[in-house]
């Protein structure tokens, strides 16, 4: 009798650590975003934050997006307010903090069931109580705990993607706001000039000095420089509003001030040497690939579990206790005993289960491939990008710019000296910005570029293969 209450002391004990280990997890108070903040920090500007989720914290971000939009916008400082402010990245951290508390859920041990029974006959009564519980659930409660933190784990990296992609499309933004800005002002001063050649012409021909062939030319030449004007300024409110969206601004946020040009190209191209050293950054450091290699780890060790759970994993095990009593004397009978219930594998020998938890290894194994070739791919191309739009960026600052501010001002003399005509040095001045233009793209070509290069070796990208499913692996 004292072995048998020393089991049932043992069982009690065991069942009670168990339960304990399950009230011990709970919600994130931050909804993971601190976890998300640690795989992203070090591929954001210094100081950036995700939102908020304390009140006075965001009133805090509000005022420092703020002092931010008062001054000339840099990109850093862009890519920080759209981290705070963007609606749509915070929809995707509450996901995440929903997702937190699914697995809290999950990880939560059932209620225990209580039965209660009053049986009536002529010469007895009888009390039944029952108290059963999942026994399932409480044996697997520590490898669930480890599944469920992987699928987290995997959730996380998945949001600190949405992150990353985030930060380089608000970056690309404010990169093609400021271009077009700059090109907006080149096309204006082609339109002066071209607006000065059609008025000369007119003159010239209204007193018999220019054929209406000339004059022609002339108008055709500024309707041209109109159109492009007209367009360069549609691609500047249009570029503005894209940042503004991206950042989460809207009313008078929308006001704010862009510098007039676009950072210098550096003097030399990015401390990776050849496509391999892209190539094999990327392998080492995308988010995407960490993620699909958890989901292929966590699909393994779950392989083993899926017969055995199929099988019996509906095992159940109750206490009860009944109480007869005699109604005509009032003598009471105690019964107790323990019971346990489970499933007799008669049709569903868990085939189909280990079938398709072999199927799920062999597609995650095939995805963590295909998203390894992709990587590599990207790496390289965007290296290659990254290489050309510095060489032309580079050839555009020093070589063009240079010859046409000399062809500029020694027309400029000879005009002053008049060995040219007016026509000559408008037609320059339209060539000269045009020129400044080109040299704007290829500087925004190249910074758009390196933002590219930067997000295929440590982020993810918009066609990698999506991650599995891992809330479907749930024993």
């Amino acid at each position: 009798m004292s072995a048998r209450r020393l089991s049932l002391s043992r069982l009690a004990a065991a069942c009670a650590t168990v339960a304990l280990l399950a009230g011990c997890a709970s919600v994130s108070p931050d909804g993971l975003r601190g976890a998300v903040q640690s795989h992203t920090a070090s591929r954001l500007p210094q100081g950036s934050q995700l939102p908020p989720t304390d009140a006075t914290d965001a009133t805090a971000a509000q005022d420092r997006i703020a002092q931010w939009l008062q001054q000339p916008l840099n990109a850093d400082n862009a890519v920080r307010i759209a981290l705070l402010n963007n609606p749509g990245l915070r929809a995707r951290l509450a996901q995440l903090g929903v997702e937190d508390a699914q697995r809290v859920q999950l990880l939560t041990l059932p209620n225990p069931t209580l039965s209660l029974s009053r049986m009536l006959s002529p010469g007895e009564r009888e009390l039944e109580r029952q108290l059963s519980f999942g026994l399932v659930d409480l044996i697997t409660l520590p490898w669930r705990t480890r599944w469920q933190g992987m699928v987290m784990e995997q959730a996380t990296l998945a949001t600190a993607q949405d992150v990353l992609v985030l930060a380089a499309d608000t970056r690309r933004a404010w990169l093609r706001a400021v271009a077009a800005r700059q090109q907006l002002q080149a096309r204006e001063r082609m339109h002066e000039a071209a607006e000065a050649g059609a008025e000369l012409a007119r003159r010239m021909a209204r007193v018999g000095n220019f054929s209406r062939l000339q004059q022609a030319r002339e108008l055709g030449i500024q309707q041209e420089t109109a159109a492009q004007l007209a367009r360069a300024r549609l691609a500047a409110t249009a570029e503005h509003e894209q940042l503004a969206r991206l950042m989460g601004l809207w009313g008078r946020g929308m006001d704010f001030q862009l510098p007039e040009q676009l950072p210098p190209i550096p003097a030399s191209v990015a401390a990776l040497r050849s496509g391999d050293d892209a190539e094999a950054t990327a392998l080492r450091e995308r988010l995407d690939l960490r993620a699909l290699r958890s989901d292929l780890e966590h699909l393994a060790e779950r392989r083993g579990w899926s017969r055995l759970g199929a099988m019996f994993g509906d095992i159940g095990l109750g206490y009860s206790r009944k109480t007869a009593t005699d109604r005509a004397t009032g003598d009471s009978n105690v019964t107790r005993g323990w019971s346990l219930d489970a499933p007799l594998p008669l049709f569903d020998w868990g085939g189909a289960a280990s079938a398709r938890a072999r199927a799920e290894l062999q597609r995650s194994a095939a995805l963590l491939q295909q998203g390894a070739i992709q990587a590599r791919a990207e790496a390289r191309s965007s290296w290659m990008r990254y290489r050309t739009a510095w060489d032309l960026a580079y050839q555009q600052q020093s070589e063009v710019l240079p010859l046409r501010r000399f062809i500029q001002d020694e027309t400029m003399l000879r005009y002053n000296g008049m060995f040219v005509s007016v026509w000559e040095l408008l037609a320059e001045a339209r060539g000269s910005a045009q020129a400044v233009a080109t040299a704007t793209e290829a500087q925004r070509d190249f910074w758009l570029a390196e933002t590219d290069l930067q997000l295929a070796l440590s982020g993810t990208s918009a066609g990698a293969p999506a991650a599995l499913s891992m809330n479907e692996a749930n024993p």
